[in-house]
């Protein structure tokens, strides 16, 4: 160690500023009993309020659900559904929906899958967002195997996310006339603009011997095939809805709906479900019963905290001691040793 530096550290440990005696100002807080009961007695007070609105507005939200996936294959084939789902076959389904209460527009349509993993790490790395977004990156497809090229020429998109595009379909009527459903702006508009290229077409999709979901239409760009966009934002659990459109009218409570539906999408090959859901939303968005449930809960036990915490304050009371409060023999030892 240079000179310089050894005389700089001697100083240094040898000043006597309030910093190197550790005397600076400091806020150190003391939970001390009253304070701690009002934080939960606060915290209780504001969280069950909150989980209370929030769970009516949960429950105003109207929710249809029907599962089909069994229901859709003939009797004769439900012994073997992979062979009925595979083959050529009409796989044309009617279905009959009744409206409990009525449903204000807009009315969003899901389709809802359960045990599939689309979070497997070998599923989600088989994309290549480079291809997505740009024509120049059409050739990366490395890291999309299997479904990569096809005859030498890169597939767009690639990957098996994209090549797993759900295609059940999905048609509307009421008293005999059509429900159109609106197919607009039903993903992200970050996704659409920034992750999916304008100038970017399919090419070679669903070509292959093997064919995985819906087929896409070569004249239009990615980032209007709004489908695959909401397809392609995989999802974390086995259980997952994705928006399918929406219907831009009133449903009245007692209305029918007639489904007909092409059940095309193999579930059955890992024991999947499919389920078909109409719901409107509130300010919160959808159904979910889980942030006004947490919120009641921990109110709940901020409330049962903060009376236990009460009661045994006042049975068995705590006393603060401070330097004001110190025996006097104490405070002068206090005073010795600080010499």
């Amino acid at each position: 160690m240079s000179t310089k530096k050894h005389n700089l550290l001697a100083n240094f440990a040898s000043s006597d500023s309030r910093f190197t005696q550790q005397e600076l100002p400091a806020c150190k807080p003391i939970l001390t009993p009253k304070w701690v009961i009002l934080t939960f007695l606060v915290s209780g007070v504001v969280f069950i309020p909150l989980g209370v609105i929030c769970l009516f507005a949960s429950q105003g939200v109207i929710e249809i659900v029907d599962r089909y996936d069994t229901d859709c294959i003939p009797l004769s084939s439900r012994d073997n559904k992979v062979r009925y789902i595979q083959g050529l076959e009409d796989k044309r389904c009617n279905r009959t929906i009744t409206v409990t209460k009525t449903m204000k527009n807009p009315v969003y349509v899901y389709y809802q899958l359960e045990n599939y993993y689309q979070n497997h790490r070998r599923y989600v790395k088989s994309r290549q967002d480079g291809q997505l977004r740009s024509p120049k990156d059409e050739h990366e497809t490395k890291s999309c195997a299997p479904e990569d090229t096809l005859g030498g020429q890169p597939i767009v998109p690639c990957g098996l996310v994209a090549w797993s595009l759900f295609n059940d379909t999905y048609d509307f009527t009421r008293n005999n006339q059509k429900l159109p459903v609106n197919k607009k702006d039903i993903s992200w508009k970050s996704d659409r603009e920034s992750k999916f290229g304008k100038n970017v077409f399919p090419k070679n999709f669903q070509k292959g011997s093997l064919i995985g979901g819906k087929s896409l239409d070569q004249d239009i760009p990615l980032s209007e095939q709004e489908d695959l966009i909401v397809w392609m934002r995989t999802a974390a659990l086995p259980t997952f809805r994705k928006l399918y459109g929406k219907i831009d009218t009133d449903l009245q409570a007692g209305d029918t709906i007639k489904v007909l539906l092409q059940n095309n999408y193999n579930t059955y090959s890992f024991n999947g479900k499919k389920k078909l859901v109409l719901s409107t939303t509130s300010w919160l968005g959808g159904r979910n019963d889980f942030l006004g449930i947490a919120y009641l809960t921990v109110g709940s036990i901020c409330l049962f905290l903060a009376v236990s915490f009460s009661v045994l304050y006042l049975a068995k009371p705590r006393y603060i001691i401070t330097f004001s409060t110190m025996p006097h023999f104490v405070r002068k030892m206090h005073w010795f040793l600080r010499l």
